[in-house]
This record gives C-alpha cells, sequence and structure tokens, in this order.
C-alpha cells in the first residue's frame, strides 16, 4: 500500500514551496493569515483544529481535511475524537459528505499506522 500520508505532504510542501516562491504579496498574506488563525487563543489548537476540520469536511475540501486531521493527530487527539468531530460535519453537511467521511477514515488510519511505526 503506498504512504497516502507522505504522498500528500510531499506533493503539499512541494506546491507550497512553489507558490509561496512566486512572492505574491496577497498569497504569502493568506498563508501567514492561516497559520496565526490556528495558534493558541482564546481556544486551544485542539479546537481550533477540530473546528478546522469540520468546516473543512462541510466545504468538501479533502486537501484541507488531510490536513487538519494530520494536525489532530499530532496534537494528541484521538479516533473517538476525531470521528465524532467528523459526525457533526456529516450531520451539518449531509449526505455529500459521506465520501470525504470515507477519505478522512482512510487518511486517520494511514495516520495511526505510521505512528505505530516511528
Amino acid at each position: 500500500m503506498s504512504d497516502i500520508v507522505q504522498e500528500f505532504n510531499d506533493y503539499r510542501q512541494k506546491m507550497n514551496d512553489k507558490l509561496l516562491a512566486d512572492n505574491n504579496k496577497i498569497i504569502k498574506r493568506i498563508f501567514n493569515l492561516d497559520t496565526n488563525a490556528y495558534m493558541e487563543g482564546a481556544l486551544d489548537v485542539k479546537t481550533k483544529e477540530l473546528l478546522g476540520l469540520v468546516a473543512s469536511a462541510v466545504l468538501r475540501c479533502d486537501d484541507c481535511v488531510k490536513y487538519h486531521l494530520e494536525t489532530c493527530y499530532k496534537e494528541g487527539l484521538n479516533k473517538e475524537e476525531v470521528m465524532e468531530a467528523l459526525s457533526i460535519a456529516t450531520l451539518v453537511g449531509g449526505t455529500i459528505v459521506v465520501p470525504h467521511l470515507r477519505r478522512a477514515y482512510e487518511f486517520w488510519e494511514a495516520l495511526e499506522e505510521k505512528g505505530q511505526g516511528e
């Protein structure tokens, strides 16, 4: 089985590097705003990541879902917490979110599998 986590991260890094190398002020500011929005504030990082995960699933952005899943995993959230958040996303977003839920579940399993091998 291919390493979907590594493939996602490699592609994301490569393309982010290319985008940022173009030195577009607006894109750089959007990236900066995104980074700062998810830092500790009145809400802790775990809560913000779960909010980002739910919004990403409802908006049906698989890349965003993968990014937030990995960050949730790194922040120490467990499968039950993540799946509960994704269940809310599926409720809010409706059945059209189910294919994204499937891919999210697969990606989470890959994160857990990768984490055990480290």
